[in-house]
């Protein structure tokens, strides 16, 4: 033990007396290794960083962000890649990042003061760019690089940008005096419209007198009312005495905000104007900025209406009765600014969703100080805002921007899904701000979902259902359970019913049964939590089932992929049966028989029966010339199999319109003439999906002929020969549209045969039914109009430009992919209440 303590000094376990901060500190001091080296960020990028991110963050004061970019770019002034990334991202920044123009525009009057010349060619620059935009149609860039240049009005010669301003009028004269019906007039009237408040908001003065001068003419255009704005009114039915139904036109209203403005000494209170924050040096008087001449633009004497034909819009906002303003009033300049801004920022930035909710839940950042309240403000807290400041909700402004584009009459210009994924994720970012205003949206749209027009109640009604499927398919049901025993012809019934078959699409019957209260448990039958409907034909009720035998034996044919000769065998006693019990067509017991075998065979998946389809393509296909009752036959065999879940059978009826086993007439037939009745099949969502499907399917086609005999360089004889497809398809789609017509006419007037028979039994319910028919009859006019227009346009057109699915729509069949939203599976994204 004595030799064991002396080994270790005394110390039990071994420890010495070092300790081991005394040897690390001995080790750095005796550390002789060179430090390592700091990276150093490039200029060039860090200023690029810089300029990209201007304005985004509300921690940053923006006056030193503008100095500081502009700072470095004008002490860096030679070195040719910083000059260079800096009139590239300018121009980048202003076409593709809208909300940030003005502070782009204060970096260069912050350049101007040190290095004019480099701002003049920021200058030449966006002129050249207009110049190109003007000659291809491209307004929107025309309308960003226009308003670009306004902010930079103090440094511009003269006066600046109202020559060019001038010069678009009077196109926009020449094209309205052609023809009163010209949409492309009154989109140029508005990119002016929209430019004079930046020109006013700019560090020039003395400009009253100009613009004024300019609103006395626009005042011609923007108040004369478009022949075509009742086809784009979004409550077709709203009465007069209900202001938050009147639709205005966002040409008029944006004449009469101005007119106000003009009369106010034009203080556009919400303009952010962040070149009135450039630091002047201290005891140094503030020097009279470098001027330069506005570079030639040429405005051309015949303009190009573009990709897209340009139509009367209307403003629509889904918060315009509340008690207490979240959104600016439309008697407010800031409503059309702030819209306008935001739904540029939106369509220019479709390819990234992220990006979009971002800047959309940024928005309070790009615009002037006390513009909105805090962000996520409880709605009842904004009756304590102190009176005279702003109660508009930054959140609710940015929603109402969305919806205006998802109810974008009579098309938007993306494709609807990409709206519901900008509204998803702004949900995921900031869910304590954004989910109470969606909530009130829902609340505004269902409430009014009677007034409102057909197509738009079927986008909501989509994008509903959708969204929930994110969420958990979690809403508070409960708020309409008075509306579930209103009649199936009522529109807020018919809303519910319709929402309901979308989420079991969206994922199955069990689980969105369990989200409901009570009363709602009706609605889906147990029949609906199938997930293979039975064969009917399993049954052997001589009445109900004649042909059980026989249908049997055909199920078990195809599953064995049995010969064609045997299948036959089978479908041939089914139609010798049927002749003996005196069936006028024996065909169609037969093709019942088969159909329904098809559908069975196929329940599991969509790629059973397709695979199942392809199989049986010829059998099929040989049906319709037959006889065109069997034809229909194969629709109703396909509804009357998925009758639980209808759209399913919707999508197995697209399927077979892309086979050819269907023609789109024998679809619009089977919906609108053979099963009308007194038009209770208008009353359903998937009816109206498949008809809408269908008829998009006709139009389509026939825009793709239009663009491809406009190519250039086309041969003369292949164009002769588009000519005469083009002719017989148009002839085909007219027809298709007039059988349309000719069916819901009857249902709108009340003169079809059954609803006539029984005027008296049921009037308040038929008074339901004339209305849909009503609507409907509205939206498919509208479509017919919108399809004619634009055929004219493009045959009027030298060489087209464009992709081929470019035209009033330009986007794929979202009804029949389902919007972008995929089928049959559970789509949610948590459990909590996020509305």
């Amino acid at each position: 033990m004595a030799e064991y303590d002396r080994r270790n000094a005394g110390h039990r376990g071994g420890h010495s007396h070092n300790n081991r901060k005394r040897r690390f500190r001995e080790d750095d001091e005796l550390d002789r290794r060179p430090p390592r080296r700091q990276y150093q960020e490039p200029v060039h990028v860090k200023v690029r960083k810089q300029f990209l991110a201007i304005a985004e963050s509300p921690l940053k004061k923006i006056d030193e962000e503008v100095q500081e970019i502009a700072t470095i770019v004008t002490d860096n002034y030679e070195d040719e890649e910083i000059r260079g990334n800096f009139l590239e991202l300018a121009l980048q920044l202003v076409v593709e990042q809208a909300l940030k123009i003005p502070f782009v525009a204060a970096v260069v009057l912050a350049v101007n003061v040190k290095k004019p010349e480099l701002a003049y060619e920021v200058i030449t620059r966006s002129s050249t760019a207009l110049n190109k935009h003007f000659n291809v149609g491209a307004w929107r860039e025309v309308k960003l690089l226009l308003r670009f240049l306004g902010c930079l009005q103090a440094i511009l010669n003269d006066e600046g940008v109202f020559p060019v301003l001038e010069e678009l009028f009077s196109r926009a004269v020449d094209l309205q005096t052609a023809s009163l019906d010209d949409g492309l007039g009154l989109e140029i009237v508005k990119i002016i419209l929209l430019t004079i408040p930046y020109i006013m908001a700019s560090s020039a003065s003395g400009l009253e007198a100009f613009a004024s001068a300019l609103l006395e003419k626009t005042d011609i255009i923007a108040s004369t009312p478009h022949p075509l704005e009742a086809l784009v009114d979004p409550y077709p039915s709203s009465e007069d005495d209900d202001t938050s139904h009147q639709a205005q036109s966002i040409i008029s209203l944006l004449q009469r905000q101005l007119q106000t403005e003009a009369a106010q000494s034009w203080e556009l209170a919400c303009i952010p104007r962040p070149w009135r924050t450039l630091p002047v040096e201290d005891g140094v008087e503030p020097v009279a900025p470098t001027k330069h001449s506005l570079p030639s633009i040429i405005v051309p004497s015949s303009v190009s209406p573009g990709a897209r034909p340009q139509l009367p819009e209307m403003y629509f906002s889904v918060y315009a009765d509340q008690d207490v303003e979240t959104v600016p009033p439309t008697s407010n300049i800031a409503s059309s600014i702030l819209r306008d801004v935001l739904v540029d920022t939106i369509s220019i930035l479709d390819y990234n969703r992220n990006a979009t909710a971002k800047f959309l839940i940024d928005l309070d950042c790009y615009f002037a100080p006390e513009t909105f309240v805090k962000r996520a403000t409880p709605f009842d807290r904004l009756r304590e805002v102190d009176e005279g400041k702003s109660t508009w909700k930054p959140e609710d402004v940015a929603v109402d921007a969305v919806f205006s584009q998802l109810l974008h009459l009579p098309t938007p210009e993306h494709k609807l899904v990409y709206y519901h994924a900008v509204l998803t994720e702004s949900c995921k970012i900031a869910p304590a701000a954004i989910a109470p205003s969606l909530g009130r949206a829902i609340r505004f749209l269902y409430r009014n979902v009677d007034a409102m027009d057909l197509e738009l109640e079927y986008r909501f009604l989509d994008w509903f259902s959708h969204h929930l499927s994110n969420f958990g398919f979690t809403w508070k049901w409960t708020e309409w359970v008075d509306d579930v025993e209103l009649p199936l012809a009522n529109p807020k019934k018919a809303f519910i019913v319709g929402a309901l078959e979308k989420e079991i699409r969206l994922s199955f019957a069990q689980r969105i049964r369990g989200t409901l209260p009570e009363p709602y448990q009706a609605l889906i039958t147990e029949a609906k939590e199938k997930d293979t409907p039975d064969f009917k034909y399993n049954s052997d009720h001589a009445t109900e089932t004649p042909y059980a035998p026989q249908a049997r034996e055909v199920l078990r044919l195809l599953r064995a992929k049995a010969p064609d000769s045997e299948i036959q065998v089978q479908l041939s006693s089914i139609e010798s049966a049927a002749s003996g019990l005196g069936v006028a067509e024996p065909l169609i017991p037969s093709t019942d028989a088969y159909m329904t075998a098809i559908c069975f065979i196929g329940s599991k998946s969509l790629s059973h029966v397709l695979s199942c389809i392809e199989r049986c393509k010829e059998r099929l296909l040989a049906l319709g010339p037959r006889s065109e009752a069997a034809r229909r036959q194969i629709i109703t065999s396909v509804m009357e199999y998925w009758s639980e879940k209808p759209g399913v059978g919707v999508n197995v009826v697209d399927k077979l319109l892309n086979y050819t086993i269907l023609t789109p007439l024998s679809v619009i037939n089977w919906a609108l003439t053979d099963n009308i009745g007194k038009g209770r099949l208008l009353t359903l969502a998937h009816i109206y999906e498949m008809v809408a499907s269908t008829m998009h399917k006709v139009t389509n086609r026939v825009r793709q002929i239009v663009i491809a005999r406009n190519q250039a360089e086309l041969p003369a004889e292949q164009k002769a020969m588009l000519d005469e497809t083009l002719e017989k398809e148009r002839a085909q789609m007219k027809e298709l549209f007039a059988t349309v017509e000719d069916s819901l006419t009857g249902v709108a007037s009340g003169v079809v045969d059954e609803m006539a028979e029984s005027r008296d039994q049921d009037t308040e319910g038929e008074a339901l039914l004339r209305v849909w028919g009503e609507k409907w009859l509205r939206v498919f006019r509208r479509k017919m109009a919108v399809e004619e227009a634009w055929i004219e346009e493009m045959l009027a057109k030298q060489p087209a430009e464009g992709n081929l699915l470019d035209g009033p729509d330009g986007r794929a069949d979202e009804m029949a992919e389902g919007n972008g939203i995929v089928e049959g599976q559970d789509n949610g994204g948590g459990d909590g209440d996020i509305l």
